[in-house]
């Protein structure tokens, strides 16, 4: 008589967990532990936490279009997606990294600037 497998835990699970466990290349999103924007030298300030083989990322923005405030007050919106240099590198250490991005050109002001990184995290500030 044959043993009935588990509905849920069957051969194709305990295979996919397998291969879970020893996947070589783990998976490791971008993420950040703080962010503020600095008044001395125009610049967001953002802590990028990372994973990968080393410690040389490089991060630059790509900058939404400034949005008019849903409520008709003056404080604008804009979105502004992180990008890592390295977003494939293999996830072998955690890394932590401070970065600062130029707000020199930025004319949407005042604002709420929303920080985006893949896969789904953000972080909101204010931006005179």
């Amino acid at each position: 008589m044959a043993k009935a497998q588990s509905p849920v835990f069957g051969r194709g699970m305990a295979a996919a967990l397998c291969l879970l466990a020893t996947s070589t290349s783990p998976v490791w999103s971008d993420t950040f532990s703080a962010a503020h924007y600095d008044a001395k030298t125009n610049e967001l300030v953002v802590t990028m936490v990372y994973g990968g083989s080393n410690p040389d990322h490089q991060f630059s923005v790509q900058w939404g279009e400034c949005q008019n405030a849903p409520d008709g007050g003056n404080m604008r919106q804009i979105a502004v997606e992180v990008i890592d240099s390295q977003w494939n590198d293999v996830a072998k250490q955690t890394f932590t990294k401070t970065v600062r991005f130029s707000l020199a050109g930025m004319s949407c002001r005042p604002a709420t600037v929303t920080l985006r990184t893949a896969p789904r995290y953000e972080m909101t500030l204010q931006v005179p």
